[in-house]
């Protein structure tokens, strides 16, 4: 099994409040990339890193330079306005003979070795595969005015994380029947499902943390800083 990552890496900063975009800001001396980058180069599976930025983004280069991995780290494609145009743009790029893909955001930069084992199992063995969490809270759905429509079953909901990984020919088979309602899919996983792609959901891991807040900077400073002491 061979993987191809696309690594998506398009953000602006904007809701993160800097003007340096997020996995640009250096923590414990290295940028978000960079971390994100070592964290999958454990899994041995990862082929190649294929990186998707913001047009006009000037600070990826800078951002890796003296850098080096075990994958090949592509030079980096274009991606869009929205989250689903990066991750189209990004598979079309991709070359022919590509057999697996992992769709990662670069804002979880600390993947477990040990999650990203269990992940590409579960996709070896069942075509698509995504890591997601049992849900502790009780869930409601509630309508525009707040009023509670249903508690959700939570010992049948997971929250999601991201890589998400498929076989590409199921990855660009789901983006061409989607091609008109990419924009209202939340992660990859849902375009697949939506063309009726079944996939399997393994355990997540707590350390896959999206880094959203500037609290969620510095719990990944204590982490980081944690496993190099």
């Amino acid at each position: 099994m061979r993987v191809t990552i696309l690594l998506l890496a398009a953000g602006s900063g904007r809701r993160f409040g800097s003007d340096t975009p997020k996995q640009y800001l250096r923590v414990a001396g290295e940028t978000l990339l960079v971390h994100c980058l070592r964290s999958l180069s454990r899994e041995p599976r990862i082929d190649a890193v294929q990186p998707v930025i913001a047009e006009g983004d000037d600070l990826f280069s800078a951002s890796i330079k003296g850098q080096s991995f075990p994958f090949e780290l592509r030079a980096p494609v274009t991606g869009g306005a929205e989250r689903a145009l990066s991750m189209q743009k990004g598979l079309a790029f991709l070359p022919g003979e590509t057999e697996w893909v992992a769709i990662h955001d670069v804002a979880r930069p600390v993947p477990p070795a040990d999650m990203l084992t269990r992940l590409f199992d579960a996709a070896a063995q069942h075509g698509a595969a995504v890591p997601g969490l049992p849900v502790t809270d009780t869930i409601k759905k509630v309508d525009k005015q707040g009023r509670v429509l249903a508690t959700m079953d939570r010992h049948q909901l997971r929250a999601v994380q991201t890589p998400q990984v498929a076989k590409k020919a199921w990855f660009d088979k789901a983006v061409s029947q989607q091609n008109k309602q990419l924009h209202a899919h939340t992660d990859d996983a849902s375009v697949l499902e939506a063309a009726g792609f079944d996939v399997h959901v393994c355990l997540g891991d707590v350390r896959n943390r999206k880094i959203t807040t500037l609290e969620d900077m510095e719990w990944l400073q204590h982490h980081i800083e944690g496993d190099a002491a």
